[in-house]
């Protein structure tokens, strides 16, 4: 498993001062996508119990409100994994913290992935060039969704993230 980069202090994937990780690898392809350069899986750096570490380091800053994870794809059978073993490390050590991923993937289809133990928020569904927004906040097209994890497993059914929450 690979990633692309790693960003120390990110304002616009998510609320607050974040850091980031961009995944290597990508299978949808989305027409229009920002991140073209995070597609191919064999590219980038090679993703180790070290750049986990480096990751959870840079999360301690009291200014660091979160982690967020997008791509490439996270939640690719090829990533999942290692997205999975972040987000539980990232949790045991700041709980408070909130853990934000981005997915091509619909959250249906995928919510029985371990993962969902951990994230907190969830942008769901590919990007859709005719679909675009510049004004939609945490996303890019208007058929994405940013869903509240847990308020979406309590319920059984899925529910929006609001601001003003985490």
């Amino acid at each position: 498993m690979r990633y692309n980069k790693i960003r120390k202090m990110d304002i616009s994937n998510g609320p607050g001062i974040r850091v980031s990780i961009f995944f290597q690898g990508c299978s949808f392809h989305c027409d229009g996508c920002f991140n073209e350069d995070t597609w191919d899986f064999c590219k980038g750096l090679e993703f180790t119990d070290e750049t986990i570490e480096k990751v959870l380091d840079l999360c301690k800053e009291d200014y660091i409100v979160g982690l967020s994870m997008l791509g490439g794809e996270p939640m690719h059978p090829k990533n999942i994994s290692g997205s999975t073993k972040l987000a539980k490390m990232f949790k045991e050590r700041y709980p408070k913290k909130s853990l934000w991923s981005w997915t091509g993937f619909t959250y249906e289809t995928i919510k029985d992935y371990e993962i969902f133990n951990y994230l907190d928020v969830l942008v769901d569904g590919q990007f859709k060039k005719d679909l675009f927004d510049p004004r939609l906040k945490y996303k890019g097209s208007s058929n994405q969704r940013v869903i509240d994890i847990k308020k979406s497993q309590k319920k059984g059914e899925i529910i929006l993230y609001k601001d003003e929450e985490y």
